[in-house]
């Protein structure tokens, strides 16, 4: 009898190895309404959450994807009530201490993208250690999108071009696409293959604007805490029926 696809360890038989997104980008949406479902605080929900979040990181290990980037807390999340912004900042905080072994064990190189200046100095520095520590590894690229927005990181590019401009160091006739990318937060990271965004919502949110210009879009109704293998399994069938051409025929 052949395992459900949840329990797989190896890639499913009808997915093409050869043409698995390279870097898979996530919205992880739908934990508080997972936790009000079941009549329990959101915060509940946003445990589960962190536990989903590490079960798709073992499968991209198994199934050989190089790049796993997870939005976290956004630039707008600040605007949630203040007891489930401090758990949420705590969550971090306590997660990334408790797992930093396993993902040295793992192979995996952890980094963070955002405005780190405004969280709070243990979580600022539990976040530079995790870098420090897992700087060198080489199996999947595990990227954290906190206090991130898309809109201040493009504004932050132009500023920053813009001094060097000013400063003379900079003709600009020199500025093109190449250069605007190296000053965003993902300079060195490919542009996501495939965005998975859960429980039902169909829209960016603020998030990876320039990045994604050309890619694939997932959306499911699965609630971030449900989305297991099978439900990336799902995903990935999806992205592999699609041509993409990038703008040619």
């Amino acid at each position: 009898m052949t395992a459900p696809s949840s329990l797989l360890t190896d890639l499913p038989s009808d997915l093409d190895a050869s043409s698995l997104p390279r870097h898979v980008a996530v919205i992880m949406d739908g934990n508080g309404r997972w936790a009000q479902q079941r009549q329990a605080p959101r915060v509940m929900g946003h445990r589960k959450g962190v536990d989903a979040l590490k079960a798709l990181l073992r499968c991209f290990k198994d199934w050989g994807i190089p790049a796993l980037t997870a939005y976290a807390f956004s630039t707008e999340n600040w605007g949630r009530p203040l007891e489930e912004v401090d758990f949420l900042m705590v969550l971090f905080e306590r997660v990334l201490r408790a797992e930093l072994k396993e993902l040295i064990r793992e192979d995996v190189r952890i980094r963070f993208v955002g405005d780190r200046t405004q969280l709070r100095p243990s979580l600022q520095s539990e976040i530079a250690g995790a870098m420090q520590a897992t700087a060198h590894n080489q199996g999947v690229q595990f990227t954290v999108a906190i206090n991130y927005g898309s809109r201040e990181e493009i504004v932050r590019a132009c500023r920053r071009i813009a001094l060097e401009v000013q400063q003379g160091n900079l003709n600009p006739a020199e500025i093109d696409e190449k250069l605007f990318a190296q000053h965003l937060y993902t300079h060195d990271l490919e542009d996501p293959d495939l965005l998975i965004r859960t429980s039902g919502e169909q829209r960016l949110s603020n998030y990876l604007l320039w990045q994604m210009a050309y890619t694939e879009q997932y959306f499911t109704s699965t609630l971030w805490p449900d989305f297991d293998r099978a439900a990336f399994h799902k995903a990935l069938l999806s992205y592999q029926e699609r041509h993409r051409r990038f703008g040619r025929l």
